[in-house]
Order: C-alpha cells, then structure tokens, then sequence
C-alpha cells in the first residue's frame, strides 16, 4: 500500500520544506515507535519545496503488511508519528495497522518532499 503524505505551510511566511520526513508505527498519539522506522526511498531528488502559505508538499509513503513477514511479532498500532525534515515536534496521523516488534523487518518506505 502506497499513500501520499502532505505537509501544509500553517504559517503566515513561505517556508522551504527539504528532504524526509521521520516515520515510524506507534501504539498512540503519545506512543513509543514500533519496530524500524521508514526507510528512506533515495529513487527521487532531494530539492527545495518552496510552500507558500496554505501550500502543501508531499511525500511517497508506502506500508508493507505485517503479515507478509513468517518471523513478523505482530503489535497493533494506532497510527503513524510523523517528525517532518528538520523538526523535532512529532505529528500523529491515526492510521491503524499491525507493526512488527522485530526492528529487523522494515514495513515503511518514506520517498523525499516535492512539490504537489
């Protein structure tokens, strides 16, 4: 499963958005990571994302089942935390999926920001 992550300029400046952002499974909102984080998909160029206000970029974000995995722990997660590039305040997107406890099996890809 692929999805599209998008990232939106809330503020009243334009800001550059560069490179991945840090994802991993957790068990809640407040949650400790679950298993590996997203691995990063280095296939497209990293470039500035000029967001004005209100504008988004967005990111390839691809999650493989849990279950394709024969040595897999499986752990229900609420969703997904979110550390956009260069920020240390997480985001959370409830997204629920089962997560691995093996950090040896990577279910997350996430690709590099560019423009929408």
């Amino acid at each position: 499963m692929y999805a599209k992550l998008l990232l939106t300029n809330s503020g009243s400046e334009p800001c550059i958005l560069r490179g991945f952002a840090g994802v991993s499974l957790t068990t809640d909102a407040n949650g400790a990571p679950i298993g590996a984080p997203a691995k990063r998909d280095e296939s497209t160029p990293i470039t500035d994302v000029l967001l004005a206000p209100g504008q988004a970029g967005s990111a390839v974000l691809r999650y493989t089942q849990a279950g394709n995995y024969p040595d897999c722990n499986k752990t229900p997660a609420a969703g997904y935390r979110i550390y956009p590039p260069e920020d240390t305040a997480s985001l959370f997107l409830p997204e629920p999926r089962d997560a691995c406890s093996n950090a040896n099996i990577e279910l997350l890809t996430i690709g590099a920001f560019q423009a929408k």
